[in-house]
C-alpha cells in the first residue's frame, strides 16, 4: 500500500494509471484518505522524526507545498487599474558614425 501510494505521488500520474501489481486504484486512493481523515500519516510521521531525532539523524528541512500559500495580487504580477502605459519608442543613438 505505501509502494502504491509512493508511485503515485513519485510519478505525479493520474489514480488510474496505478500499475495492477499495486492492486486496484480505488483502493489505494480510499486507504490513503481514510489515513489521512484518522491521523494516521500522522502518527507516522510523528514516530519516524521522534526515532531519528533519537539516532541523532535528523537534519531539519522545510517543504512549502504551493497549494497551501499565496501570493497577494500584487505579488503575482497583477496590473493596478487603469490603462497600461504605453511603451516607448526607440530612437537611434546620435554616436560617431564609420567612415
Amino acid at each position: 500500500m505505501i509502494d502504491a501510494i509512493a508511485w503515485k505521488f513519485q510519478t505525479g500520474a493520474r489514480w488510474m494509471r496505478l500499475p495492477e501489481e499495486y492492486g486496484n486504484w480505488r483502493g489505494v486512493y480510499n486507504r490513503l484518505r481514510m489515513w489521512s481523515v484518522d491521523g494516521t500519516w500522522e502518527w507516522v510521521f510523528t514516530a519516524l522524526l521522534a526515532q531519528a531525532d533519537a539516532d541523532e539523524e535528523l537534519n531539519r528541512v522545510v517543504s512549502v507545498d504551493s497549494t497551501i500559500v499565496r501570493a497577494h495580487q500584487h505579488a503575482a504580477g497583477a496590473r493596478e487599474k487603469g490603462p497600461r502605459p504605453a511603451s516607448r519608442t526607440t530612437t537611434p543613438s546620435a554616436g560617431p558614425t564609420a567612415g
